[in-house]
């Protein structure tokens, strides 16, 4: 391609990824990208490289550099497309010069509202569970700590038993209105409880407080079940809260 007679276009400069500093790295990394496609070394259609290779790039984790990733996707500057990885998205010059630091405020926003519809809706259908739950639905929970607890024990990350535990509740409490709702709510608060399960001592808490929660459902006692959810989500909100 040409820009005038005899004139060759120069190729746009190959984009250079920096290793980033101790701190908060999904910020630095999604900061850095912000400002490569800024300045048009990544354009509109162009692929990110791989996550494995870009996390060795930046010097960050995967879970870090995920992180990042999703914060650009809020911000509508890249997108994840099925069989072609993350694309950088055709930008408005606005959603270039968004400041990140507003976006995290908002993220935070959002998590605090969420947090606040689990309080809403948890402790009822814990309740609810202590009332309706069969010996079978017992036993599933039962099973569900096992495996979280020998997860933890083996410094292993323990997300997908938290999301089931709290989703079988919800199961034995008998209305499926509220398990939709929940469904878009578990989807919504994965990075978060991903985040707050890395802190150290929090998955030993996560398993002590769903124990917690499953006596008071045995013993089919709905107010202390009530208690012990909303002290479960106080203790996760307090983690979050301080992470972002």
């Amino acid at each position: 391609m040409r820009n005038a007679p005899g004139q060759l276009q120069r190729p746009p400069p190959e984009p250079e990824f920096h290793a980033v500093r101790k701190g908060r790295r999904y910020e630095q990394v999604a900061e850095q990208i912000q400002r490569l496609i800024a300045s048009g070394a990544l354009r509109p259609g162009d692929r990110l490289p791989p996550e494995r290779e870009l996390a060795a790039k930046f010097g960050v984790g995967r879970s870090s550099l995920r992180d990042a990733i999703r914060t650009l996707e809020v911000m509508g500057i890249v997108e994840s497309r099925q069989g072609s990885g993350t694309v950088v998205r055709d930008l408005s010059t606005e959603s270039l010069v968004v400041p990140l630091a507003s976006v995290l405020a908002h993220k935070r926003g959002l998590v605090a509202e969420l947090l606040d519809v689990r309080r809403m809706i948890e402790p009822a259908l814990a309740a609810r569970a202590a009332a309706n739950a069969t010996e079978e639905e017992l036993a599933r929970l039962e099973d569900i700590l096992r495996r979280q607890a020998e997860k933890v024990r083996r410094g292993e990350p323990s997300i997908e038993e938290d999301s089931e535990f709290h989703y079988a509740i919800a199961l034995a409490a008998r209305n499926t209105v509220v398990l939709r709702v929940l469904d878009v709510l578990m989807d919504l608060l994965r990075e978060s409880r991903a985040r707050s399960l890395q802190v150290p001592g929090r998955p030993e808490r996560s398993c002590a407080g769903h124990r917690r929660i499953l006596r008071a459902i045995k013993r089919r006692d709905g107010a202390a079940a009530e208690a012990a959810v909303r002290k479960h989500l106080k203790e996760i909100e307090e983690i979050v809260t301080r992470q972002l």
